[in-house]
């Protein structure tokens, strides 16, 4: 009786190289191993957002992109969240500060529906009734913001900073703000 020969599944595997979306600039965000086309199809790849934007202070971001088709051994993706690590919002918030947090539902210009959480740091602490003022304006200014905006120009901006530098602008007449921050852009 002969003994067959069994070969290693993971030789039979092929390598395809992810590129970012266009949104984001179409650059090569790394590779993966899969079994054939159809595997690969579907799945996600965090990366953090530097590696995407060449811009070393983004590197407490993560950005997730789900493989949306593959052609040959090219895998192109679809951005579907945009996140800050836990340990630099926890690096933000201090003593004798105040925070105030907001999840909204937003859809863009271009019909894209996401959900944004926003963090505002004051300077100092201040009393509830400011930070309510701050999230109820906060969400209307970020409801006009997203509704006149496409998605590319919106993730854009958000990476940027400039988002976050308009708001802060517009929430200062309440209380002296820190930082705004983006925690999560999520797209549906």
């Amino acid at each position: 009786m002969a003994v067959q020969k069994k070969t290693d599944s993971w030789k039979m595997k092929k390598w395809f190289t992810a590129y970012a979306p266009k949104s984001v600039g179409e650059s090569v965000i790394g590779e993966f191993p899969a079994n054939d086309e159809e595997a690969a199809i579907g799945r996600n790849i965090v990366v953090g957002l530097d590696v995407i934007t060449h811009n070393p202070s983004h590197a407490y971001t993560n950005a997730v992109l789900k493989v949306t088709d593959v052609n040959g051994s090219v895998a192109h993706t679809k951005l579907m969240e945009i996140r800050q690590l836990y340990s630099y919002i926890r690096s933000l918030v201090r003593r004798y500060r105040s925070v105030a947090s907001l999840v909204t539902p937003v859809t863009s210009k271009d019909g894209r529906n996401m959900n944004m959480k926003l963090l505002v740091i004051t300077r100092s602490r201040v009393t509830h009734s400011r930070i309510r003022g701050i999230r109820k304006e906060m969400e209307t200014e970020v409801l006009s913001y997203v509704k006149e905006k496409d998605e590319k120009d919106i993730i854009s901006t958000i990476i940027d900073g400039s988002f976050q530098a308009q708001l802060a602008a517009k929430l200062k007449h309440i209380t002296p703000i820190n930082r705004i921050e983006v925690r999560t852009l999520e797209f549906k």
